[in-house]
């Protein structure tokens, strides 16, 4: 995966948005304003996705390209170096489950009834 089908797959998710909040190189994927993925265009082969804490932890222990982001809770945040090593399949499913915990997380009258 590249940093472009990366940022298709995060705007594909229901009701995706993106914006450059912090700077013109920081590109954030939101869930009715809250933060899913991440993409700095000044690093395109590095990505930041919200994961579940348990299995944050196992992804890291399976590849090696995945670790705990940088300036991110890493209790809760991966960051994903986009070197062919992470099948496009497997982070095609981690942008779902960073979507589906943020989703998880809005109180239940915002909550998005996916499909």
């Amino acid at each position: 995966m590249n940093i472009e089908s990366f940022r298709v797959c995060c705007l594909s998710q229901p009701l995706a948005t993106e914006d450059m909040p912090f700077d013109d190189t920081v590109v954030t994927f939101r869930l009715k304003g809250r933060i899913f993925g991440c993409l700095m265009l000044d690093k395109p082969d590095l990505v930041v996705l919200k994961c579940e804490p348990e299995r944050a932890e196992e992804l890291r222990m399976r590849f090696p390209a995945i670790e705990g982001a940088f300036h991110w809770n890493k209790k809760y945040w991966n960051q994903i170096r986009l070197d062919g090593s992470v099948p496009d399949s497997l982070m095609e499913e981690l942008v779902r489950h960073a979507w589906e915990q943020v989703n998880r997380k809005l109180p239940k009258i915002h909550r998005v009834v996916s499909p």
